[in-house]
């Protein structure tokens, strides 16, 4: 199961490099069940009687599933197989997209000009695919007036102008009030 295992000098940890599957002369059970390369059940044989098999087939005994009762092999190509994986899992990383949730931070008492320059930054956050936490900082006597920060995050979200959904309305959590935002569809499709 394992291919290599490096051992540290220090403070004698190892680092075990993965490698998911046992093959050929790692598999030490009894009896499997063996699926033939071209995905034909052969049924259960002994473990001997599977690696000839692969043996003469020119290819691998691979364990695809070890939990099975009795454990289930595969005569394959291993090298291939493990070409193939990892080529998929690069295009599945390569197709996925990465959402950032970006903050900005608002403060009770903030005045029409610098509620505008928030908006605008706002607004680039979300053009660009990301989701945006917008919270307040409760100081004082804020805390008992906790409502004008409601009332401030409702005024920045009219302010975008239809532009984004709330995920979260604003909420009072502790010391502080928090939204979150996601991109309207239209900016999404553009």
């Amino acid at each position: 199961m394992l291919s290599e295992i490096f051992f540290a000098t220090k403070r004698e940890r190892y680092l075990i490099i993965k490698d998911l599957y046992f093959i050929n002369e790692s598999i030490r059970d009894r009896e499997v069940r063996v699926i033939a390369a071209d995905g034909t059940m052969l049924g259960v044989m002994s473990g001997r009687e599977a690696q000839r098999l692969a043996n003469e087939a020119e290819l691998d005994l691979v364990k695809i599933s070890p939990n099975a009762n009795p454990p289930v092999c595969k005569i394959m190509d291993y090298s291939k197989f493990k070409y193939e994986q990892a080529k998929r899992e690069k295009e599945n990383r390569r197709n996925q997209t990465v959402v950032e949730v970006k903050e900005i931070r608002l403060s009770m008492t903030i005045d029409v000009g610098d509620i505008a320059v928030k908006t605008k930054q706002c607004l680039k956050f979300l053009e660009a695919g990301n989701k945006v936490k917008v919270s307040i900082r409760m100081k004082g006597r804020e805390n008992s007036r906790s409502y004008q920060g409601v009332k401030v995050m409702q005024d920045f979200f009219e302010g975008l102008g239809g532009k984004a959904v709330q995920d979260k309305k604003p909420t009072t959590e502790g010391r502080s009030i928090t939204m979150f935002l996601s991109p309207a569809k239209e900016i999404k499709n553009q």
